[in-house]
């Protein structure tokens, strides 16, 4: 069954997210309304040392939670996710990927978002110097694989796109 779009119009603009709303036809055939969040496009990085993964504590002010997570930002318009990955992993923490591949593909919400994490693995890791971005996290941890289990858990970790790429790694 496919929802079919009649019309849309934004209600909301930023450079980090736009709110549509959509006038749709369900498949029973009734008219409506549904609200949409458009994000930009976003990468992650998972960074990977002798069973170790590269972490950051951060305080998210939407939730006003702390938690363990991977390197991650938006892909800028002039980039494609595998670059804006390895731009977020040097920026938020100082470490250059030496091998950066794909690890996953997800679509967090897509009943009521667009939002699209393209996750990577980057291996031989090389250390470059401090953080360029300050504003990201108060710690950076090579933490084992091993721990990553008690962590969920423990709700350590709770972002959705650290949680899908650190199960990722984990079936490996």
């Amino acid at each position: 069954m496919r929802w079919k779009v009649k019309g849309e119009r934004e209600v909301l603009h930023t450079p980090w997210l736009g709110v549509w709303c959509l006038d749709v036809e369900r498949p029973d055939g009734t008219a409506g309304e549904h609200h949409v969040v458009r994000l930009r496009d976003l990468a992650v990085v998972a960074a990977v040392d002798d069973r170790r993964v590269l972490m950051m504590w951060r305080h998210r002010i939407a939730t006003d939670t702390w938690a363990w997570e991977f390197p991650m930002g938006l892909v800028e318009d002039d980039e494609d996710p595998p670059r804006a990955a390895a731009r977020e992993l040097e920026e938020e923490t100082g470490w250059r990927p030496g091998a950066l591949a794909p690890l996953l593909y997800a679509e967090p919400a897509a009943g009521v978002t667009n939002a699209r994490h393209f996750l990577f693995r980057a291996d031989a890791c090389e250390l470059v110097g401090p953080p360029t971005e300050k504003n990201e996290s108060d710690r950076i941890e090579w933490i084992p694989l091993a721990r990553i289990p008690e962590m969920i858990r423990n709700r350590e970790i709770v972002s959705s796109a650290t949680l899908v790429g650190a199960m990722a790694l984990l079936l490996e």
